[in-house]
């Protein structure tokens, strides 16, 4: 690992140590396509090439959206090796932030993955002075493709090769990588300027995170590689020796996974949670005797300490049996060689968590930001590197503080060099000792464990002049089966309510249980017999909040809230202002306006 200095560099780190048949792999029109190390060199210098003779350089940025794809990584790393700078961009976003993204980049060339992209960029592409060219990845009637770039190095490969060696002697690890920028859950998005040495620092951290994992081991990327956990993942398995399968799609994850017997693999809670609510389902489909047994065990897991000090040796002797009888079904369900799996870009119920490190099942959290590379913190693969709740522990390398309003600080070679062509942004960001103030408000102990209590710009005061932190409702909450999301609101009103979207799978089960008839999900949410179900869910979690924090009144809504409807950032954040203002005339109703 110490012959890596720039991302790149990842690539020859393979040809020297981990050169195979299958480096990369791609599931295509129902089957898997293979590329070898040495063909995924030829694919990365044929781009580089190209790139050259059109006459690239240093500097220039080129702009991608594309699905997880192996021509991700030949682009990737076919500009950066001559110091061109990558602008990834995430396919689900509008309209209004693709037109300032592609603009303010200064991107020259835009590279897209699918048709359907192409033609959803096509009119923003031409309102883009500054964009030369469109390129797509998928063969499309009439449109260049990336592979005429490739094409264009491969004829030019004599006269050009010893121009690529020097480029790519030239690059630097304090030279910019790469231009991302963050969802962010309010106005335009800002431009993230992350060094070859921001990320080759973050990702030689990264290491020390998975040390069960083995060279030829298989990882499953899914997470838009425009989202920087995801892209730093993807170079870790890749330095790590791993092989990397890309899925399908998001409807294939777990057909993909028992494909492969996948190993890890990065995902965000929302994911997650829709993993595990999935299980749960199938457990509550089984026979009684089976159904009892399945649910003894999802109450064992339910109290796993990872200290084994705290653990008897008749619950180990209860866990052993979950184990053999549940759990190894569980596991089985995720390909049967599941190691671990990294959560990161939001809040894991600690529930989840601990159920799954129950069934042998790593689950490891991390924290970070786009502008920290992103990682800060990270739940270790042992005790005492656990505690459930905890966003894990703070490597040495790194410098955290604790300001005196409770907001996060963070030093490193993890930080960002800045936001692109906004240095007051970079000022109110970075204070003048250098610290970064992450919006997050959080505790760290003395081991160095980092727990994350709220976002800052989210805690929001009431009438009478008592803070509330919404995040932490909203977590403890949603350990409820009955709960797929909400949000918890109160600022400047006498008290707190809450908005609530059912897990309609979950709630249909339960109507037919219990004979509730509803014609649609609109109809259903109106019943009394739901609303009084959902207020015993209510109940059961306010007398453990502060009194402040207690939710008075919640009304049931039917939308899902997804990046497509705006609701969510591609991150999956929710975005509090936009959930709101769409529910304005409820939460009127609520507080009588």
């Amino acid at each position: 690992m110490a012959n890596i200095t720039r991302t790149f560099d990842v690539l020859t780190n393979a040809e020297e140590n981990f050169n195979r048949e299958v480096a990369l792999s791609v599931k295509r029109n129902g089957k898997w396509e293979n590329f070898s190390t040495n063909d995924y060199r030829k694919n990365v210098d044929a781009f580089s090439l190209g790139l050259l003779a059109m006459g690239y350089k240093k500097g220039d940025k080129i702009a991608t959206v594309t699905n997880n794809r192996p021509e991700w990584n030949f682009i990737d790393f076919g500009m950066s090796q001559i110091g061109c700078v990558h602008v990834g961009i995430y396919p689900t976003i509008s309209d209004k932030e693709y037109l300032h993204i592609l603009s303010h980049s200064d991107s020259r060339i835009l590279i897209v993955s699918s048709k359907e992209i192409y033609d959803k960029l096509l009119p923003i592409y031409e309102k883009t002075p500054n964009l030369e060219e469109i390129y797509s990845i998928d063969k499309i009637d009439g449109v260049k493709n990336w592979q005429e770039i490739a094409d264009l190095g491969k004829s030019k490969d004599k006269e050009l090769r010893k121009t690529l060696i020097s480029r790519r002697d030239d690059v630097q690890p304090e030279d910019l990588l790469t231009i991302l920028y963050t969802s962010g859950t309010t106005g335009l998005s800002k431009g993230v300027m992350l060094s070859h040495n921001n990320v080759v620092s973050n990702l030689k951290l990264a290491i020390k995170v998975v040390t069960y994992l083995n060279p030829g081991d298989r990882a499953l990327s899914f997470l838009p590689l425009s989202h920087v956990l995801e892209r730093v993942g993807n170079y870790l398995w890749q330095a790590m020796g791993l092989t990397l399968y890309y899925a399908e799609s998001l409807e294939t994850i777990g057909d993909n996974m028992r494909e492969i017997k996948v190993n890890i693999f990065i995902t965000v809670p929302r994911v997650f949670e829709k993993v595990y609510d999935k299980i749960i389902n199938k457990g509550r489909e089984l026979s009684t005797i089976k159904k009892m047994l399945f649910f003894w065990a999802v109450r064992v897991g339910d109290k796993y300490d990872p200290n084994p000090k705290n653990r008897s040796s008749f619950y180990n002797f209860k866990l052993a049996i979950a184990n053999k009888l549940i759990f190894s079904k569980w596991r089985e369900a995720l390909g049967g060689e599941l190691k671990g799996v990294i959560s990161g870009g939001a809040a894991l119920q600690p529930r989840l968590a601990r159920i799954f490190w129950a069934a042998n099942i790593i689950v490891q959290e991390g924290y970070g930001l786009t502008e920290t590379s992103p990682l800060i913190s990270a739940t270790m693969p042992s005790y005492p590197g656990v505690r459930f709740g905890s966003v894990g522990l703070v490597p040495d390398e790194l410098d955290v503080m604790i300001a005196e309003d409770g907001e996060i600080l963070e030093k490193g070679p993890n930080l960002m060099m800045g936001y692109y062509k906004d240095p007051e942004k970079t000022k109110e960001a970075i204070d003048k000792d250098g610290w970064f103030h992450t919006g997050d408000i959080g505790t760290l102990d003395e081991h160095r464990m980092l727990t994350i209590t709220d976002r800052k710009k989210e805690i929001f005061k009431l009438s009478g002049g008592k803070y509330v932190a919404p995040q932490q409702v909203e977590n403890q909450l949603k350990e409820s089966q009955f709960i797929e999301q909400l949000i918890v609101v109160g600022e400047n009103e006498k008290f707190t309510s809450a908005l609530i979207v059912p897990d309609f799978e979950f709630l249909h089960n339960w109507c037919t249980i219990h004979k509730v008839a509803f014609r649609d999900n609109d109809d259903l949410i109106k019943k009394p017999k739901i609303i009084a179900r959902f207020q015993v869910e209510v109940d059961k979690l306010n007398p453990e909040l502060d009194h402040v924090a207690q939710i008075k009144e919640f009304r049931l809504v039917a939308d899902t809230w997804t990046p497509d409807n705006g609701m969510l950032s591609p991150t999956q954040k929710l975005k509090r202002k936009v959930v709101i203002n769409n529910y304005r005339n409820i939460l009127d109703e609520i507080y009588k306006k």
